[in-house]
């Protein structure tokens, strides 16, 4: 199925073979998203600018299921340049998007605040009690920065809570830095 294409030009004069070239860069875009609905292309030359030239500005404007996605402001004064930019920026888009819909992109679990509770430095492992009154375990492996050796017990931290066979645990436990004073 061919993928339908919509070129608009703005301040410029209609070309057959800008859109020869258009074309040409959208049907490459299918290979990274099989199922794009529409592809709206914008090539516009603003009025000249006394420094600079005129520019070519290319906008994209892409339909897929799930979803929309703009390419904007893509610019250079070679118009060929910047539709090579443009639909560069587009395929990446579309590779981005892809692969959070397949479930590629890793979502990092959010971190809270705690503070050191117990530590046993022998022992190698602690506890650090959390905003809602628990206490979660934690061992020197845990510990990001500083050194576990350098904690020590009220030290304000930042960790995840994952679970774990014998329940909640911190994990990548990080020194809070706080302002002098508070």
């Amino acid at each position: 199925m061919q993928l339908p294409v919509q070129v608009t030009y703005r301040g410029m004069e209609s070309s057959a073979a800008i859109e020869e070239a258009v074309r040409e860069r959208a049907a490459k875009l299918e290979q990274f998203h099989s199922r794009i609905v529409s592809c709206r292309v914008v090539i516009e030359q603003p009025a000249r600018h006394k420094r600079k030239g005129k520019e070519f500005a290319v906008h994209i404007d892409l339909k897929v299921p799930g979803g929309e996605l703009a390419v904007n402001r893509e610019q250079h004064v070679d118009v060929y340049v910047a539709l090579r930019d443009a639909f560069d920026a587009a395929r990446r888009k579309l590779e981005d998007f892809a692969r959070e819909k397949r479930g590629d992109v890793k979502h990092h679990e959010p971190t809270q605040s705690g503070t050191v509770a117990r530590i046993l430095a022998d022992e190698g492992y602690g506890f650090i009690a959390t905003a809602d009154g628990r206490e979660l375990y934690f061992s020197r492996e845990n510990v990001v920065t500083p050194p576990f050796e350098h904690l020590a017990e009220g030290a304000a931290v930042h960790f995840i809570e994952e679970p774990a066979a014998e329940g909640p645990q911190a994990k990548r436990v990080s020194a809070r830095h706080s302002a002098p004073g508070g």
